[in-house]
């Protein structure tokens, strides 16, 4: 499985980049701390595989890792992606590594 790290995340959005970025928590989680991703929840993966691009890098992240590293790793098995990246250490490496100020949970 491909990952990025935060600070490559950070990197993406500063410069503009064309990629899409997937936050695959609940929406309590997303209300606690966001990094401006389209809300998918895991559950709700499988109805919704036509909003992940193929035509674009696509970044998926959770808390951690694992609920996006396990949504990569089927939509990959299932459905032929190849262009997905796991944001490695989730949004708790974005609060440790790019800003210090977002609520951990």
């Amino acid at each position: 499985m491909k990952e990025i790290t935060v600070k490559e995340l950070k990197k993406l959005k500063d410069e503009g980049a064309d990629f899409q970025l997937i936050d695959v928590r609940e929406p309590n989680e997303a209300e606690i701390a966001a990094i401006d991703g389209e809300l998918i929840p895991m559950n709700s993966v499988p109805q919704n595989v036509e909003k992940f691009s193929k035509d674009k890098q696509v970044v998926v992240h959770c808390r951690s890792g694992k609920r996006s590293g396990d949504v990569i790793s089927w939509l990959e098995a299932n459905h032929g992606y190849e262009n997905l990246y796991n944001l490695k250490g989730g949004i708790l490496a974005w609060a440790d590594e790019i800003d210090p100020n977002m609520m951990k949970y």
